[in-house]
């Protein structure tokens, strides 16, 4: 079985890789990979700590289930967002649109 530790730490590299992708990239598709990858990150951290509490349950893998979801939602509202923007604007590097609002 691994330890609890070897799943933090990888929890804690993704969040830290996503973290730095969303604050580090101009392209707006780029930043919601980088939250996209703190939210797996998180899901992650869920889930192990789930497992290692109660591994008898089904508990954890439903909200796992739930979180991916949410996820998702939150990345299909993200792209529909961006193609209006950029549809309205014509790109979609987040310094530009950030010059384009004032």
């Amino acid at each position: 079985m691994v330890p609890l530790g070897a799943y933090l730490l990888l929890s804690a590299v993704l969040f830290t890789l996503g973290a730095f992708g969303a604050l580090a990239r101009k392209s707006a598709v780029a930043i919601l990979i980088g939250l996209e990858l703190m939210f797996n990150a998180a899901l992650l951290n869920a889930v192990a700590f789930w497992r290692y509490l109660h591994p008898q349950g089904f508990e954890g893998t439903v909200f796992a289930i739930v979180i991916l979801a949410v996820a998702a939602a939150e990345v299909a509202v993200g792209l529909a967002l961006f193609i209006a923007v950029y549809r309205r604007f014509g790109t979609a590097d987040a310094d530009d649109i950030a010059l384009l609002r004032g």
